[in-house]
């Protein structure tokens, strides 16, 4: 969800070698090149930058799952079908705050066959987004944006000098088949699946040039959908900090991948994967095996080496003026109050609390990385008839 008039932004890959460590380590020949064995991985790499404890810390209360990640879009009438038409994703509900100006539109991938008959903006529909347990991509449409008559220039898609977020991505059986497929509905390409130094994946642009990565699951057949909503990618500074926030947030570490020439470490994240399901070692092939075959998004922390040491190094969070366009990711809870007493205690910041602004029941945390993580009630909270402050 958004705040007032969410005004934030996007945070990309800067350039295409450094989306070569911002892309994903699913790619068979990147690990070929890159990745020497677990145990030879962990010996080159300094122990603030190895692998997360054995024991998860204790999880907030109210059973925390990642639900949404938030980019802005210029325009829903170019947005929607690149995500449902050409994706394969399902728009599952809408919210509109015509007081404020802005409306909100949910797409998510469903199980292939899977039908869904609710109306987006009914209280069905509501109900459903509220309480799902699986991940979406909110798209948030200032009105005006999609004038070209307008003064607005366009969303910061990301491309730059210590940008924290990356791409999304999909995944898929057969990369190269589907970026044929791409190209001849007019998809643009970033990096096409031979180009570059990483072999296999591709990455394209969305109609505001958001960076959209398709990856190949690396075992075919085992979802039916041609392409499923597969990653978040944000980089951060200090994984060991990062990684603890998110595992407090009920998120496991399904997979590491670590570069040590390369100076860079992927981390990925999941939310409901039944304990029996995470690996006990999530630097071996077997793990990267199991994330890439997740239904469900992982979120991707990409940390550069050497990061963590730096004092003054902070990376673009998504809220600087100038530079909007990523908002947020978010977390749906039992108890908003109750999850929000516990990341207090825990000693992480707040970009609004629980009774803070115009829309109460819902809170922005601050992650390590100074990132928004919005915390709101599963069940929602009826906003069309929230009375302005």
């Amino acid at each position: 969800m958004l705040l007032g008039k969410m005004r934030s932004a996007v945070l990309a890959l800067s350039t295409l070698a450094a989306a070569s460590k911002s892309s994903s380590a699913f790619s068979p020949a990147a690990v070929r090149r890159t990745a020497v064995s677990a145990r030879r991985q962990r010996s080159l790499i300094p122990r603030a930058m190895s692998s997360t404890a054995a024991a998860s810390p204790p999880v907030i209360r109210g059973r925390p799952t990642w639900q949404q990640t938030m980019i802005r879009i210029a325009d829903p009438a170019k947005s929607l079908p690149f995500y449902t038409d050409v994706l394969g994703m399902t728009h599952i509900d809408t919210l509109a705050f015509p007081q404020w100006k802005f409306s909100i539109y949910f797409v998510t991938t469903l199980p292939e066959g899977e039908s869904y008959t609710l109306r987006p903006g009914t209280q069905a529909a509501h109900d459903y987004l509220w309480s799902m347990e699986g991940v979406a991509l909110e798209l948030t449409h200032n009105h005006g944006t999609e004038n070209p008559d307008g003064d607005f220039k366009g969303y910061h898609a990301g491309n730059e000098e210590s940008d924290g977020f990356g791409h999304v991505a999909v995944s898929c059986d057969d990369v190269y088949a589907a970026c044929e497929t791409l190209e001849k509905e007019m998809v643009l390409f970033k990096k096409k699946p031979d180009e570059g130094r990483m072999k296999g994946l591709a990455f394209v642009y969305d109609p505001d040039k958001y960076w959209v990565e398709v990856v190949r699951r690396r075992t075919g057949g085992k979802i039916p959908n041609k392409f499923n909503f597969s990653q978040t990618m944000l980089r951060v500074k200090d994984p060991m900090k990062s990684v603890d926030f998110y595992q407090r947030l009920g998120m496991k570490v399904m997979a590491e991948k670590h570069f040590p020439d390369a100076k860079f470490s992927l981390y990925f994240l999941a939310s409901n994967v039944p304990d029996a399901d995470v690996p006990a070692d999530p630097t071996t092939e077997e793990a990267v095996l199991a994330a890439s075959n997740l239904f469900q998004p992982v979120l991707e922390l990409t940390h550069n080496h050497g990061t963590e040491n730096d004092a003054d190094f902070k990376h673009y969070n998504g809220n600087e003026e100038g530079r909007q366009g990523f908002g947020h990711i978010g977390f749906l809870v039992d108890d908003v109050y109750q999850a929000c007493d516990d990341i207090e205690e825990l000693g992480y910041g707040f970009h609004k609390t629980v009774n803070g602004g115009t829309m109460k029941g819902l809170a922005f945390a601050l992650d390590p990385d100074g990132y928004r993580v919005e915390i709101i009630k599963r069940g929602g909270i009826d906003f069309q008839q929230k009375d302005l402050e």
